[in-house]
Order: C-alpha cells, then sequence, then structure tokens
C-alpha cells in the first residue's frame, strides 16, 4: 500500500515543512531532537502554544475548535513532516491525540466549547486517568469511585482512588478518569468517564522515578477530589464504551508520525554500526535488514487503520500494539549490541546516556505500557477473532 500526493498536497508538505525548519532553527531551537517527555517543559509548553497560534497543533480538528479541518492526507503529510524535522515530543500529546478526539466524538457541545479550543491552543494539558495498582492492562478492574454530591457549588462528582503510571501528572491541568460510579458493578458495567481539575484539593501526585534519573510517570491519588456534574462523557456508567473509543485513538494519524521517529533512530543505528565497525558483523546486518523490513510492515498497518473511518478499535488496530511495541523492544536490544560496552556508561543523573542506550531503556516499557503484551495476545485471540475468553477472576 503506497501514499501518492497530489500537488496541492505537496505544496501543503512545503509549507508545513518550512515552518517547522524555521521554528526549530530560530525561537524553538533549543528543544529540537528533545525525545524525552519531561526535559524543558516550560520550553515545550511555549512550542504547544507556538503550535496552537499557527494552528498546526490539530490540524484535523474543525476550525472552530483551532483546527484547519485538514484532509487525511494532509494530516499524514505533517505527522511525517513534524519527525522528520525532529520536533520535540508533543508535552501536549495526551490532549491532543486522545482526550481532543474523544471530546469530537463523545462529547457535548458545551464540552467542546469549552475544552478543545484550549487543548489546540496548548493552554491545557492534559494526562490520562486509567491505570491502577490492581488495574493495568485488565482495565475492567478499576475501582477508583465516584458520586454525585449537592455542594455549595452544585451538584459534583467526589473521586476517591487512585491512578498509576500516569504520564505527565505533574504538568497536567486535567486529568481523564476512567471511574467505578455504580455500587457493586464489576467489571466493565457501571464505569463513568470525568474530566477532573488537576489543580485542586484532593489530587496529590508523586513522581515515580525511572532508570533514566526522570520522572515521566506518576502516582496520582484522589481524596475527595471534585469535579462538576457535567463533566462527564457520554452517560453516567457507560464510561467503557468511552473509554474504548478513546483507545482507538491511540491508533490514528499520530502512528506514522511515530514510525518516523523509528525511521530516526534506524538511521542513528545504521550509521553508529559503520562509525565502529559492528556494521562488519553478517548478524549485525541481518538484524538492521530485518527491522527496516519490520518498519515496511508497521506502515502498511497503520495505514491499513487509517483507512478506516470506525471510532470502534478493528483487527488490524488489535495487532498494531504488539507488533510496534515488540519491534521497536528488538531495536533497542539492537542498539546495545551495536553500541557494546561503551553503551552502558552514563553520568549522574538525570543520566545522559547516549540517545541509544535511552532508546534501549525505555522500549523496555513499549511491551508493558497500554496494555503488555500477554494481554494484547488475549485481545487479539478473544475479541478479533472471536475465541472462547479466558477465566479471570472479577474483584
Amino acid at each position: 500500500m503506497k501514499l501518492s500526493f497530489s500537488p496541492e498536497e505537496e505544496a501543503f508538505r512545503s509549507q508545513a515543512a518550512a515552518w517547522l525548519a524555521e521554528q526549530l532553527a530560530g525561537p524553538f531551537r533549543e528543544v529540537r531532537d528533545c525525545s524525552s517527555l519531561v526535559a524543558l517543559p516550560e520550553e515545550r509548553k511555549r512550542w504547544e502554544q507556538a503550535l496552537g497560534a499557527a494552528r498546526w497543533s490539530v490540524i484535523g480538528w474543525p476550525e472552530e475548535y483551532g483546527g484547519r479541518g485538514a484532509t487525511l492526507a494532509q494530516q499524514v503529510i505533517f505527522a511525517e513532516e513534524y519527525a522528520r524535522a525532529r520536533a520535540p515530543a508533543r508535552l501536549g500529546h495526551l490532549g491532543v491525540e486522545l482526550a481532543g478526539p474523544t471530546l469530537l466524538v463523545y462529547g457535548t457541545p458545551e464540552q467542546k466549547q469549552r475544552f478543545l479550543p484550549r487543548i489546540a491552543a496548548g493552554e491545557e494539558i492534559w494526562c490520562q486517568g486509567y491505570s491502577e495498582p490492581d488495574a493495568g492492562s485488565d482495565l475492567a478492574n478499576v475501582r477508583t469511585r465516584a458520586w454525585l454530591e449537592d455542594t455549595p457549588d452544585g451538584k459534583q462528582w467526589i473521586i476517591e482512588g487512585q491512578k498509576t503510571w500516569t504520564s505527565l501528572a505533574q504538568f497536567s491541568d486535567w486529568c481523564f478518569v476512567l471511574a467505578r460510579t455504580e455500587k457493586q458493578s464489576r467489571g466493565s458495567a457501571g464505569l463513568s468517564y470525568l474530566l477532573v481539575p488537576m489543580r485542586q484539593p484532593g489530587v496529590t501526585v508523586r513522581p515515580i522515578r525511572q532508570m533514566t534519573g526522570e520522572s515521566e510517570f506518576n502516582e496520582v491519588f484522589f481524596t475527595g477530589a471534585r469535579t462538576a456534574a457535567h463533566n462527564v462523557v457520554g452517560d453516567p456508567g457507560e464510561g467503557w464504551k468511552v473509554a474504548m473509543g478513546t483507545l482507538a485513538f491511540e491508533r490514528g494519524v499520530s502512528t506514522l508520525a511515530q514510525q518516523m521517529h523509528f525511521r530516526n533512530e534506524l538511521d542513528a543505528l545504521i550509521a553508529t554500526a559503520r562509525e565502529n565497525g559492528a556494521a562488519s558483523d553478517p548478524l549485525i546486518r541481518q538484524r538492521l535488514a530485518q527491522a527496516h523490513i519490520g518498519l515496511k510492515v508497521m506502515r502498511h498497518s497503520a495505514l491499513r487503520m487509517l483507512s478506516s473511518t470506525s471510532t470502534e478499535v478493528g483487527p488490524a488496530g488489535y495487532t498494531y500494539k504488539i507488533y510496534w511495541a515488540t519491534w521497536h523492544r528488538q531495536l533497542g536490544e539492537l542498539a546495545m549490541d551495536i553500541l557494546g560496552p561503551s553503551g552502558e556508561v552514563a553520568d549522574s543523573a538525570p543520566y545522559e546516556f547516549n540517545p541509544l542506550s535511552r532508546l534501549f531503556m525505555y522500549a523496555r516499557a513499549d511491551t508493558i505500557y497500554a496494555g503488555t503484551n500477554q494481554i494484547q495476545r488475549n485481545l487479539i485471540a478473544e475479541r478479533a477473532l472471536g475465541l472462547p475468553k479466558e477465566p479471570r477472576i472479577v474483584r
């Protein structure tokens, strides 16, 4: 499967590439090549705002919410040019890629008007309140509770519970939280999808230090935190449907930008192998060739997903996560074999690793977050292939 673009679309590519080149060589040169999600947060928040001001942040959204109403081809082009320009990892990516698209499909007109323009403008950063200590890959075990109460500020949801592995919570203004709102409900029933302000009493964020010395992940504790009654997406008790819709958006146009980033990493591996002589090893050359082939397969899979107009995760979507996560983990292992002993040396925390060493450490998490490879195989078997469900304990 190959994409071809019209002269008008190629002109759009030139416009996007020129804007990115000008910004990343000028006022935002410091954040170019910044792949860490936590480094230079203030500079990267200004970058989000610059993208919003130029209407490059969410080009596929309607113009009334800060987008350009861009076609799918234009979205693909911008995603590719963004990665090709080595622009920084998006501080606002959970709002841009998950919360915003979810609101576009499931939100009320009032919710869209309140939240979408601020996400597009880079004024509000979002995080995701899904995983819990006992509900990670098995998301239906969510135990965070919420209930409605009359308060001096009107009817509000009161939230009690804990979320973990919450990326960028320390920088976030809002969190979309999956909570159990029906007493004695179990599994995927009785859950609601709540929009919760982070900067309030009753919300405590505790960073989790990673082996890189950074803290991208956090624990978040809700102890009497509140949000307005109307800050529920979809009907109360139907949060599972909305949550699954959000997961479908993880497999959208941004996957092509991800692949461009992977391409940059693979090119760096090839250059390093040539420089240090590792490329003379036929097994290393074979593994590099296999990585190149795997990346091509990944692109075809992503294009197949993008050809679907459904907001539900289809068979291609179920296989995509396990494929790219396994591929990227293997790329990290290959990076360490190419680097040799020098890849294991770093200065004091936050560690100044060789970028390829950092690739290895980050890629170890790819087969765990957003559903472990083991859980992904269950999903493929049960939901994509329709095989009998594995017996499980519901707490």
